[in-house]
């Protein structure tokens, strides 16, 4: 985590920037004009309903799919992903709902998945098991992670302990954006606290990160910048002071088609 101190960049300075983005499927049109800006120090929040475009969103930034049309600059300079990997050694880590772990695997094993470290010992090149221990425990420890034991299975973890596992991992290997997918979905009240605890800390760090997610109140309690999506396109783009809780929830639950909704229902009632 000190490194990421050293590295990251004057609070408002655009780490990754959309401008205009578009992305068609044939003709299906998944995203229009979106256009947002992810700073060093702050967590964009970036909200909408099932089918408005956040996972397209997600694919275009973290490199599985390129835009259509519009421009996507990394530190300023315009860039189009050929692949995930060419985000990552860009430091943009995307941490997915499904967490990419496997649940019988050491924590430690997991948090190094892809990326073991090998004693140079010609001609047998073993792992260097003991230490990617000491690694995964010291890095877990920045982010306020105490575990019992690194050598448990990654599946014997709550579920906030898997995202929290899932965000040190991302840190740790040159994260300079991070990128989560819905962390808090499948989790209750008390896990989802422990991994906003952990987004504040990396956030607090200097990264940039970016929360996709259907929940404006756990959005609310991070977030410094807010868009939300409705059908592909930005029916909200406002920093913390500008936007109320209210007014935030108001937007996710359709706003004015909410309002004509029950201004409909209560004549129905009459």
């Amino acid at each position: 985590m000190a490194a990421m101190v050293d590295m990251a960049v004057d609070a408002g300075v655009p780490l990754v920037e959309m401008v205009d983005v578009g992305k068609s499927y044939g003709v299906i049109q998944a995203l229009r004009g979106v256009s947002l800006r992810v700073n060093a120090g702050e967590v964009t929040c970036v909200l909408g309903d099932n089918g408005a475009g956040k996972s397209t969103l997600i694919k275009i930034m973290s490199g599985l799919h390129q835009q259509s049309e519009g421009a996507l600059r990394v530190d300023g300079e315009e860039v189009r992903f050929g692949s995930p990997r060419e985000a990552l050694d860009r430091g943009i880590a995307t941490v997915y709902q499904d967490l990419a772990v496997v649940p019988l695997m050491e924590v430690w094993r997991n948090f190094f998945l892809g990326s073991e470290v090998r004693k140079r010992l010609w001609p047998f090149n073993p792992l260097d098991a003991e230490g990617m221990r000491r690694t995964a425990r010291a890095e877990l420890s920045k982010m306020g992670i105490e575990l019992d034991d690194v050598n448990q299975p990654i599946g014997t973890l709550s579920g906030g302990q898997r995202q929290c596992v899932a965000i040190a991992r991302a840190v740790y290997f040159g994260a300079r954006v991070l990128i989560l997918d819905e962390p808090t979905a499948a989790l209750g009240v008390k896990q989802s606290g422990v991994v906003l605890r952990y987004i504040a800390r990396a956030r607090d760090a200097g990264l940039g990160v970016v929360l996709i997610t259907h929940n404006p109140h756990h959005a609310y309690l991070v977030g410094d910048h807010f868009v939300v999506l409705k059908r592909g396109q930005m029916s909200l783009d406002g920093k913390r002071d500008e936007i109320t809780l209210d007014e935030l929830t108001q937007q996710m639950a359709g706003g004015d088609e909410l309002e004509a909704l029950t201004s409909e229902l209560r004549r129905a009632q009459v």
